[in-house]
């Protein structure tokens, strides 16, 4: 070995030696090998916010390995995944695997495929600390708002609680939707159509829309009774017709936040999966030796920019020419405008060979693997074909001084949408044909509708929704969204009821409280601000100092606000629970203990009652000691009668006297099972595993097996036969020579 190259992921490893060849180890770091430590904040904000880190503890093996490899090797490649968390990754290797910087080699790669392992290689370059100090302010950002926050909302909610920079913000836009649902008033709105039929007998749908050429809403039935009689008197009579042409030019290939969306929508896939199954489809996958081996099907999978490489395009329009003919080919690219805001490091998400088409690899895929890629695969090609071409009619029709209108579209060329279709919130042409109408032509009523309605409040926010507004608020990064996602449903803040995210009670209490004690945290456009920052330190156009600094004053100086009237808000933010305390009547409130949550009644400390909680926070219910069982015998210690009682072993014969009289028998006794050891009976006991017999004779004798005692007898001594698992009867009798009882 000459050469060691260094990943962060082992699912690439197997193509990279491939493309490599001899004289090349590749082995993989599994993501981050240092961080901030997890007992202490790490961070001296006192002395330049200067972080420390530790070397992650079940890291030490690895980077044990790493280092020997590291001393033999010639030239060490740090091929960290391409955005500033893998520039990051490759910084703390640096500064673990301990040889001469001198040895050390910068690459990256867009894709794994052979041509862009090659190129990469041949281009190494130094580490950019740009993009490392842009990952460690995101880091130190957290890791400060975390530490500083996550305890005065122990003191203020409830203890276990956690804050982030990010997730803050994102479960607020959920709880603002939540009480924009809960304040929305529906109003009433009417709509009349007329169902119309032409000379030649073909009929269409029209609907009112106003008078005189101005539009009319109809609020209620008084005004929509005065459009329905007034048309249901007039003749219907077509005044003008307006034909057009429109054309629908294809959506951009994927970016992380796209893809995302899409893959929502139309796989119902959730962000973490999208992200997991995007990975393995970048990191490689093995078509065989006939599509060339282990190689990477997509491009880097994070990214928030739409351009395409010239050779891509080539690629792919030589595809369309030849699988959809030369109509579906434009004359020219297409090349699509990246936002400004966006970081461009990287491609958009595109096959790595557009040759190599979702049908031709489906066997060697799985099924999730096969279903993203064909997301990816047709979204691309499609965005290079020609734009779909549809016929507009657009007719206005008079029935007296009232006005309705009627639309048709009708598809001509069907374009890139013989290939790809955008998802259900994405603007699409609804296709809903026309007969042909003239000018001045009457028209026959067939049937007058008018149909009250209601505004409907606005719908919960998806995933995929949500992700489409964090990316308008420019909150987030690629690498971002998801995590964001994850950890406020993890957390609790947010829950699932189907694809709908909506806000918990804990939810809105902690976004109550972080409003009224930290604007800036929670505030959309300081949070979009913050990642235009990170963006300018990975720029070289800001300081990670500046950054850290400015936000710590007037983070800081929120904090000691909020810490002064700790007394004050304690008693403002309490989530509640469904549960009614069974001594004084109030609504039972949630609190954290060192065996988890529990509810705890609010009157504290007049009321002390409180209820057991598990893990889904509802109450656990005590198992009610039933009555004992009565029986026919009578207890020969006190003749008291005898009762069935259930012990942690089983039913068992005790006492009505206990506790005065604690005489017990057990109820399974057998006349045919003794015990080997003094003769007595045998009774069966059982514990949480299953059951087992012991000596009724206990505690004089403590003789008990697992065995079961039969009614055959020992051919040698005469004494129960036991029955193994496998069937086998033995004698356990220590003194007979058949006995297989130890020694």
């Amino acid at each position: 070995m000459s050469n060691l190259v260094i990943i962060e992921s082992p699912g690439k490893t197997k193509a990279l030696e491939n493309y490599l060849g001899k004289g090349y180890k590749v082995v993989a770091s599994i993501g981050h090998v240092r961080d901030l430590p997890k007992s202490a904040m790490g961070v001296d904000i006192e002395n330049g916010f200067k972080p420390t880190y530790v070397n992650i503890r079940d890291k030490t093996e690895l980077l044990n390995h790493l280092r020997l490899d590291a001393k033999k090797a010639d030239v060490v490649y740090l091929a960290t995944d391409p955005d500033r968390e893998g520039e990051a990754i490759s910084w703390h290797l640096l500064s673990v695997i301990d040889v001469p910087e001198s040895k050390i080699r910068r690459v990256t790669f867009n894709e794994i495929t052979k041509k862009a392992v090659q190129e990469g290689m041949a281009s190494p370059r130094s580490l950019d600390m740009n993009l490392v100090n842009s990952q460690q302010t995101r880091r130190i950002l957290d890791r400060i708002v975390g530490y500083k926050l996550s305890p005065f909302l122990w003191h203020t909610i409830r203890s276990g609680l956690s804050a982030g920079r990010v997730q803050s913000v994102a479960a607020r836009i959920v709880v603002d939707r939540e009480n924009e649902i809960r304040s929305f008033v529906p109003e009433e709105f009417w709509r009349v159509s007329a169902l119309l039929e032409t000379p030649d007998g073909k009929s269409f749908t029209a609907w009112y829309f106003g008078k005189n050429g101005e539009k009319e809403e109809l609020k209620n039935k008084d005004e929509a009774d005065a459009v329905y009689n007034g048309s249901a008197k007039s003749g219907f009579v077509v005044t003008s017709v307006k034909k057009g042409k429109k054309t629908r030019s294809p959506q951009p290939p994927f970016t992380t936040s796209t893809m995302l969306q899409d893959a929502s929508r139309k796989l119902n896939f959730r962000s973490a999966k999208t992200m997991k199954v995007a990975q393995e489809l970048y990191e490689g996958v093995d078509l065989g030796p006939e599509h060339g081996g282990s190689q990477g099907l997509i491009t880097y999978m994070r990214t928030d920019s739409v351009r395409i490489s010239s050779e891509a395009v080539f690629s792919v329009r030589e595809l369309i020419k030849n699988n959809f003919g030369e109509k579906y080919l434009p004359s020219k690219p297409r090349f699509f405008k990246t936002k400004a805001s966006a970081q461009d490091a990287h491609e958009a998400i595109r096959p790595s060979h557009s040759e190599n088409t979702p049908e031709i690899i489906k066997q060697y895929l799985t099924s999730d693997q096969y279903k993203l890629y064909k997301l990816i695969w047709e979204r691309f090609v499609a965005c290079q074909m020609e734009a779909a071409v549809f016929d507009t009619v657009n007719a206005v029709i008079n029935a007296g001084e009232y006005e309705y209108h009627a639309s048709g579209t009708t598809p001509v060329f069907k374009g890139y949408l013989s290939l790809y279709e955008e998802s259900a919130d994405e603007k699409k042409e609804k296709e809903e044909k026309l007969p042909a109408l003239a000018e001045k032509e009457e028209l026959e009523l067939k049937k007058l509708d008018s149909e009250q309605k209601f505004t409907e409040p606005p719908p919960r926010y998806t995933e995929a929704s949500l992700m489409k507004f964090l990316e308008e608020q420019g909150i987030g990064r690629p690498s971002t969204i998801t995590p964001t996602i994850t950890t406020i449903i993890s957390r609790g803040y947010v829950d699932r009821n189907g694809k709908a995210l909506y806000a918990t009670e804990l939810g809105e209490l902690t976004v109550a409280l972080m409003k009224d004690n930290f604007p800036d945290i929670i505030d959309y456009r300081f949070t979009a601000g913050m990642e235009n920052k990170l963006d300018d330190i990975a720029g070289g156009k800001a300081s990670m100092q500046n950054v850290l600094e400015s936000f710590w004053k007037r983070f800081s100086a929120d904090l000691k606000a909020a810490e002064e009237k700790t007394d004050e808000n304690k008693g403002s933010y309490v989530e509640h629970t469904d549960i009614i305390c069974d001594k004084c009547g109030a609504r039972m409130i949630v609190k954290s203990g060192r065996f988890g949550k529990f509810a705890a009644c609010p009157n504290y400390p007049k009321c002390k009652n409180t209820v057991k909680l598990d893990k889904n926070g509802k109450p656990v219910v005590k198992k009610e000691t039933a009555e004992p069982e009565k029986t026919d015998m009578v207890c020969e210690k006190c003749g008291g009668a005898m009762v069935i009682r259930h012990g942690r072993y089983g039913d068992f014969y005790s006492c009505s006297n206990f506790p005065e009289c604690k005489n017990t028998k057990p109820i399974e006794q057998s006349a045919e099972a003794f015990c080997p050891d003094c003769g007595k009976p045998l009774a069966k006991k059982r514990y949480k595993k299953g059951s087992f017999y012991a000596c009724t004779g206990y505690p004089g004798c403590k003789f008990s097996t697992s065995m079961t005692p039969t009614e055959d007898k020992c051919p040698e001594c005469g004494k129960t036969l036991f029955r193994k698992k496998n069937g086998e009867l033995v004698c356990l009798d220590k003194s007979c020579p058949q006995s297989k009882a130890k020694k």
